[in-house]
């Protein structure tokens, strides 16, 4: 009976940091973003890949660059590989996605 109280107990504590994760994983997408925007980054303006992460806390760089692979999967960034490192920007056919995620609270 304990056993399974304490299993119960870790499934709920399991499912309550995945979604912080998530919403975790949603700010730093929004952020990117952002950031991105600013700095007027879209089609032939790149930055490079190794840069993203800067501004956000040591301990979630390599989430920030998982994100940012998951923003070039879903189109919202282009990819330019070059000799000197991969370069990103944002991908100016997708605009309305970007600026309408930016625009949510």
């Amino acid at each position: 009976m304990f056993k399974d109280l304490d299993r119960m107990r870790a499934e709920k504590e399991l499912l309550k940091r995945t979604k912080e994760e998530a919403s975790q994983r949603e700010l730093i997408k929004k952020v990117l973003l952002r950031k991105l925007h600013r700095y007027g980054y879209w089609g032939g303006r790149h930055t490079g890949f190794d840069n993203l992460p800067k501004g956000f806390p040591t301990h979630l760089h390599g989430v920030v660059k998982e994100v940012a692979e998951e923003l070039i999967k879903s189109g919202l960034l282009l990819e330019k590989p070059t000799s000197y490192g991969r370069r990103v920007s944002l991908n100016p056919s997708r605009k309305g996605d970007i600026e309408s995620i930016l625009a949510q609270p």
